[in-house]
């Protein structure tokens, strides 16, 4: 992929794919399934919704903020991780646009920018979910995670990889320029 030979086309399918898979997986696990790493028929866990079976009424019952800090739940940590997981997609379309702009005009400071952003997605995704799940892990359970969390891990997955691209190409573009 990083010879002078490569064919320009292709590098541009790799960063623009790349880029269009990580944003759809966020948005999919975020807007369209709510963010509920756990969705169950007994219970709804997510970022924004915390709810579990009342035996009683035989229904989900969402509980309150009031009511998770009655259960232990860390209410900084909770809005924290929200933070860090919901400010991962936003920051995924400026990378986008940042590196379709570097491609365009071969701009060493665009990617150094993408690669910095890169970075701090691939800090805060996974900062953001492992606090979500240190502080709920009492009603989450492995057995428990859903398609959302596989949608998280592929996009972080996606991220570091990406991430490596363009390392690798900053660091060609940079040794070109020495050498000339």
């Amino acid at each position: 992929v990083f010879s002078p030979k490569c064919n320009p086309c292709l590098l541009y399918l790799i960063h623009l794919s790349l880029a269009v898979a990580y944003i759809a997986l966020l948005f999919y696990a975020l807007v369209w399934e709510a963010g509920n790493i756990v969705n169950l028929p007994t219970k709804r866990i997510g970022f924004f919704n915390f709810c579990l079976w009342n035996q009683e009424s035989e229904k989900l019952d969402c509980l309150t903020t009031h009511s998770l800090e009655k259960m232990g739940v860390n209410m900084i940590a909770l809005v924290l991780s929200r933070f860090c997981v919901y400010v991962t997609p936003v920051l995924c379309l400026f990378i986008a646009t940042t590196i379709l702009q570097s491609l365009c005009l071969k701009d060493i400071d665009g990617w150094k920018l993408a690669r910095t952003l890169l970075a701090i997605c691939g800090l805060f995704l996974p900062s953001g979910l492992a606090l979500f799940l240190f502080y709920t892990n009492k009603w989450v359970q492995a057995a428990d995670l859903g398609d959302v969390f596989v949608a998280l891990v592929g996009a972080h997955i996606l991220f570091l990889l990406h991430l490596i691209i363009i390392v690798l190409h900053l660091a060609r573009s940079l040794s070109r320029e020495q050498s000339s």
